[in-house]
């Protein structure tokens, strides 16, 4: 998926709407448990509702490895799904992958070729050549982790540091850092960054660094991250946000009418985004 088909997509569902599948199956509704595929049912239940609203779906894979096989069984059916179903969504592995040479390599043939996602969350935290590899494909995404919504991103993403690179010869925070060098590698073609929703002061900072690349927004709903506060901040000419929500819409409801519930919630926050997007 391209920058401008993205785009596309934005002005048609009049929505930046990401679809966190964090589908926990301690939490799915209790009537699909005993199904083959559990996962699989209520995701697609879920992304049926939604569909019309959301322009991007993000498995965390997590949800999926922890279990085994049949998990990730289910992860590749859900994929196939949407690109069956709904083949302009974009779809965003959350595997948040950060290793060096041949298993970088591996790790985007994985996600790009086997899985045909769209996007995959990376590390940077080893530098260029966690990332590279990635890079080398056409119409596909990387997701660098920047300034992330958990308490403990003090511990690394907000230290400062002495920026080499900054011309104002000025100390710096890390996450800027890592922004500023990570667009030397990439363009706004294929890189975007995640910047939690819970953080929206800086993102005012973050626009000033990368005006153009899109940002993916995780945090809003049960993590606290507001829509308005995010936009304000962080909207472009070109939209630049996808904001993610995951148990706040998937988790809405945990009975029969689950599907339903999403489908509200979804809406609730696209019309909230159709506003937004009138000012731009």
């Amino acid at each position: 998926m391209t920058y401008n088909e993205l785009y596309q997509q934005i002005i048609k569902k009049h929505s930046f709407l990401c679809v966190g599948l964090d589908s926990d199956l301690e939490l799915i509704p209790e009537h699909l448990k005993s199904s083959k595929n559990p996962i699989f049912e209520f995701n697609k239940a879920i992304i049926d509702a939604t569909a019309s609203y959301a322009v991007a779906y993000k498995p965390n894979t997590a949800f999926y490895e922890v279990e085994g096989i049949h998990g990730w069984d289910q992860l590749e059916m859900t994929i196939r799904y949407i690109r069956g179903i709904y083949p302009d969504i974009m779809v965003i592995a959350d595997a948040k992958r950060g290793d060096i040479g041949n298993t970088a390599k591996q790790y985007a043939k994985a996600f790009f070729e086997k899985m045909n996602c769209d996007a995959v969350t990376v590390s940077p935290y080893m530098g260029r050549d966690s990332i590279e590899p990635f890079l080398e494909y056409g119409g596909k995404w990387s997701i660098v982790l920047a300034l992330t919504s958990n308490n403990s991103a003090a511990d690394f993403e907000t230290n400062i540091i002495v920026n080499e690179n900054n011309e104002s010869g000025m100390d710096t925070q890390l996450y800027k850092n890592v922004i500023r060098k990570t667009m030397t590698w990439g363009s706004k073609e294929n890189t975007m960054f995640v910047v939690g929703a819970t953080r929206p002061e800086s993102l005012k900072e973050i626009r000033e660094i990368c005006p153009d690349h899109f940002l993916l927004v995780p945090g809003v709903g049960k993590q606290g991250g507001s829509v308005e506060e995010v936009a304000k901040y962080g909207l472009n000419s070109n939209c630049g946000l996808l904001i993610n929500s995951s148990r706040g819409i998937i988790f809405a409801d945990r009975t029969h009418r689950f599907a339903q519930a999403a489908e509200k919630e979804a809406r609730n926050l696209a019309l909230k985004m159709e506003l937004l997007l009138k000012n731009i």
